[in-house]
C-alpha cells in the first residue's frame, strides 16, 4: 500500500489576509492616533504659551502706558519720550506677531482678536497721537492740552488692555482644560491601545500558537485523531491546515505501518520456522545415520513442517531405476507397484529430469493419464529433486488430501533441504567408500606382511615337510632326526610371526599415548630378542592427530620387526623429536645391507614397501640408511604442513 503524501500548502496570501499586514495596520493606526493625539497637545501647548506672552505683553502695555504718562508729566527729554512711543508700537505688534523664542498667539477671529484690533486702533487714533503732541508741538498750551486728553484717555485705554487680557485668560482656561482632557485621553487610549494589541496578540498570534502547542502535545501522546480548527485565513490558518494534512498523513501512515509491521512480523515468523526447520534437518542430515535412517528422519521431519499427509523418498541407481527408499502415509498397494520403477512411469521419475512438479489440483491434469497418488485420495502433489552437484539423484514427494499451494519461499526451502540431502547421502556413500578402501589397504598390507613372513615361512616348512617324507621312505633315521628340529623352530618361528602380525594390527591408540605405545613395543622387541634398547622424546610440539599416530605407531613396529627379523643386532636406540616438524629415528647396530639389492629384490622385502606406503599415506617423508656391517637407520619426517591438529 503506497504511503500517504503531504498535500503542498495553499497558494501564498494575498496581502490583506497575511498576518503581517494586519500588525502593520494595527500599528500605523495606533501610530497615526498616538501622534494625533500628541500634535493636538503639542498645539495645545503651543497655543498656551503664546497666550501667555500675550498676557505677559499685554500687562506690559499697562505698565508702560503710565510710564510714558508720567514721562510726558515730569519732561523728559524728546528722545525718551520717543523711545517709549517707538518701544510701545513695537509691542502692540508683539503681541499680534510673536517674535523668535516668544510665539504669541492670538486667533485670527474672536474676542480676542476684535478687541486686539480695539486696543491697536485706540493707540494709533487716540493715545498715540496725544503722545505724539505732547513729544513734537512746540507750544506749552498745546503740548498740555494733548497731555490732559492723554491722561484723561488712559484709564479707558488700560481698561480696554485689561479686557484682552481677560479674554485671553478665558480662553487659555479653556485650553488648559482641553490639555488636560487631551493627556486623560492620552493615558486612556494608551491604556486602550495596550488592551487591544495583547487581545489582538493573543486572538492572532498566541491563542493559535497554544492550539499548536496542545495539538502537537496531544500528537506525541499518540492521539492521531487531533484535528486543529482553521479559525482564519492568515499564515496560522496555513499552519492549521498543514497541521491537519501531517496528522492525516502521519495517522495513515500509523495505519500503514501497524500493517506492515504485522505482515513483517509474520514474514519474520515465517522465516525462523523456515530457519528453524533448515536448521533442524541441517543438523540432523549431519549425523552419523545410514542412507535410509537420513531420508526417513529427513521426509518425516518435512511432512511435519509442511503438514503433508504422505510422502516418499526415491533414489536414482546407476542404471537410471528409481527406488523408493522411505516412505510415510503410502498404501502398501502403492508400494508394491512403484517399489523399483522407471524414471518415466511416474511425476516422481519426471521430476528427477525436467526440476520441481507441483500440482495443486489433480483433477486440473490429463483425466486420461493414471496417477497412483490421486488413486489414493491425494488432492495436491509436490515433487522436488535431490541434488549433489547439481546432479539429480532422486527425487522426494509431498502429498496432500485437501488443496494445497506452495508458495516460493516454502519452494526455495524445499529445494535447498533437497540439497543438503543429496549432500548427506553423498557424504555416507563417500564415508562407506573410505572405509571400504581402508579395509581394502588393511588388507592389502596383512596380505604383504603375511606373505613376507607365514608365506615365506610356510613355503619352507613345505619343503622341510617334503625332505621328511622322502627320509621316511628312505628310513633315513639321521636326516629325520635332522628335519624335526627344523620343523619345530620353523613352526615356532611362524607362530611368532602370526602373533606378532595380530598384534600389530590390533593395536589402538584409544586409552594410551603414542610414547607409552611405543615403549610397549621396545619393551616387546626387548623381552623376544634380549637384547638392548632406549626411547628418547624431547620436544614441546602438539601431539599428532590419532590417524598420524597410529601410523607412525605402524611403521616403527614394522621397523621393529626387521630388526628382529633380521639385524641380529645388540641394541636400539629409538629417538622422537616433536617440534615445529615431527621426526622419528629407529638405529640398531645389526649387520645392516646394501639398500639398492634389497630394493632391486622388490616383492622379496615387502617390509620396506610396507613402511613407504605407510609414509606416503601419513604424508612424511622416509629415509633408510644402512651398510653392510654398520647396522641401520631408518628416519620418519613430518613436515609441520602435513601435520594434522589432534
Amino acid at each position: 500500500m503506497p504511503s500517504p503524501t503531504l498535500a503542498l500548502l495553499p497558494n501564498p496570501l494575498p496581502p490583506h489576509k497575511r498576518l503581517t499586514f494586519r500588525i502593520l495596520l494595527m500599528t500605523l493606526v495606533g501610530l497615526g492616533l498616538t501622534m494625533t493625539a500628541i500634535g493636538y497637545t503639542l498645539l495645545l501647548s503651543w497655543q498656551l504659551e503664546g497666550g501667555g506672552t500675550v498676557i505677559n505683553e499685554a500687562g506690559s502695555l499697562r505698565m508702560r502706558s503710565y510710564e510714558l504718562g508720567l514721562a510726558m508729566e515730569t519732561g523728559h527729554e524728546r528722545s525718551d519720550l520717543q523711545h517709549h512711543i517707538e518701544r510701545f508700537s513695537q509691542i502692540l505688534a508683539l503681541v499680534q506677531t510673536g517674535q523668535a523664542g516668544e510665539p504669541s498667539f492670538v486667533p485670527a477671529t474672536g474676542p480676542i482678536h476684535e478687541q486686539l484690533l480695539h486696543v491697536q486702533d485706540q493707540w494709533q487714533q487716540r493715545m498715540q497721537v496725544h503722545a505724539r503732541t505732547v513729544l513734537e508741538a512746540d507750544d506749552p498750551l498745546l503740548r498740555q492740552q494733548a497731555l490732559d486728553r492723554y491722561l484723561q484717555d488712559l484709564p479707558d485705554f488700560v481698561g480696554d488692555i485689561n479686557l484682552l487680557v481677560a479674554y485671553v485668560e478665558a480662553d487659555l482656561t479653556g485650553k488648559t482644560t482641553w490639555l488636560r482632557l487631551c493627556q486623560t485621553a492620552l493615558i486612556f487610549l494608551a491604556l486602550a491601545a495596550s488592551i487591544a494589541v495583547l487581545y489582538l496578540l493573543y486572538l492572532w498570534i498566541v491563542g493559535p500558537v497554544r492550539r499548536m502547542q496542545a495539538g502537537i502535545a496531544r500528537m506525541s501522546q499518540n492521539d492521531l485523531d487531533v484535528r486543529l480548527a482553521v479559525e482564519s485565513e492568515d499564515e496560522f490558518g496555513q499552519l492549521a491546515q498543514a497541521f491537519n494534512q501531517m496528522a492525516d498523513h502521519v495517522q495513515g501512515v500509523h495505519r500503514t505501518l501497524a500493517e506492515r509491521v504485522a505482515e513483517k512480523t509474520a514474514r519474520l515468523r515465517e522465516q525462523n520456522e523456515e530457519v528453524g526447520t533448515l536448521y533442524e534437518i541441517t543438523d540432523f542430515l549431519s549425523g552419523a545415520h545410514t542412507i535410509e535412517a537420513l531420508c526417513d528422519g529427513f521426509l518425516k521431519r518435512i511432512m511435519q513442517r509442511m503438514q503433508a499427509d504422505g510422502g516418499t523418498v526415491r533414489i536414482l541407481d546407476e542404471r537410471g531405476n528409481l527406488y523408493l527408499t522411505v516412505q510415510d502415509g503410502i498404501s502398501d498397494k502403492i508400494i508394491d507397484e512403484e517399489r523399483c520403477i522407471k524414471v518415466d512411469d511416474c511425476l516422481c521419475g519426471a521430476a528427477t529430469r525436467q526440476g520441481v512438479i507441483l500440482v495443486r489440483d489433480f483433477r486440473e491434469l490429463d483425466a486420461q493419464r493414471r496417477y497412483r497418488c490421486q488413486e489414493e485420495g491425494a488432492l495436491s502433489l509436490g515433487i522436488f529433486q535431490i541434488l549433489v552437484r547439481e546432479q539429480a539423484i532422486g527425487s522426494f514427494s509431498l502429498h496432500f488430501l485437501q488443496e494445497r499451494s506452495i508458495d516460493g519461499d516454502e519452494r526455495r526451502l524445499l529445494e535447498t533441504l533437497g540439497r543438503h540431502l543429496g549432500a548427506a547421502i553423498e557424504n555416507q556413500r563417500l564415508i562407506a567408500r573410505e572405509k571400504e578402501f581402508a579395509i581394502a589397504h588393511e588388507r592389502n598390507l596383512m596380505a604383504q606382511g603375511l606373505h613376507d613372513s607365514i608365506a615365506q615361512g610356510l613355503n619352507f616348512l613345505n619343503l622341510q615337510v617334503q625332505m621328511l617324507e622322502d627320509s621316511l621312505a628312505r628310513e633315513n633315521l639321521a636326516e629325520i632326526h635332522e628335519i624335526a628340529p627344523m620343523l619345530r623352530t620353523g613352526v615356532q618361528e611362524n607362530y611368532e610371526d602370526v602373533r606378532e602380525l595380530l598384534l600389530n594390527f590390533r593395536s589402538r591408540l584409544q586409552d594410551s599415548s603414542l610414547d607409552s605405545e611405543m615403549r610397549k613395543s621396545l619393551d616387546k622387541l626387548q623381552r623376544q630378542t634380549g637384547l638392548q634398547g632406549a626411547i628418547t622424546i624431547s620436544g614441546d610440539g602438539p601431539p599428532l592427530a590419532p590417524e598420524q599416530q597410529l601410523q607412525v605407531l605402524f611403521i616403527l613396529q614394522e621397523a621393529l620387526s626387521n630388526i628382529r627379523k633380521h639385524a641380529q643386532a645388540k641394541r636400539v636406540d629409538i629417538a622422537v623429536t616433536n617440534g615445529r616438524d615431527f621426526c622419528l629415528t629407529v638405529r640398531d647396530d645389526g649387520h645392516g645391507f646394501q639398500l639398492d639389492k634389497a630394493s632391486a629384490k622388490g616383492a622379496d622385502h615387502v617390509g620396506l614397501r610396507i613402511m613407504q606406503e605407510r609414509a606416503d599415506r601419513l604424508g612424511a617423508q622416509l629415509q633408510i640408511d644402512s651398510r653392510p656391517d654398520e647396522g641401520t637407520c631408518v628416519t620418519i619426517r613430518l613436515m609441520r604442513q602435513e601435520r594434522l591438529v589432534a
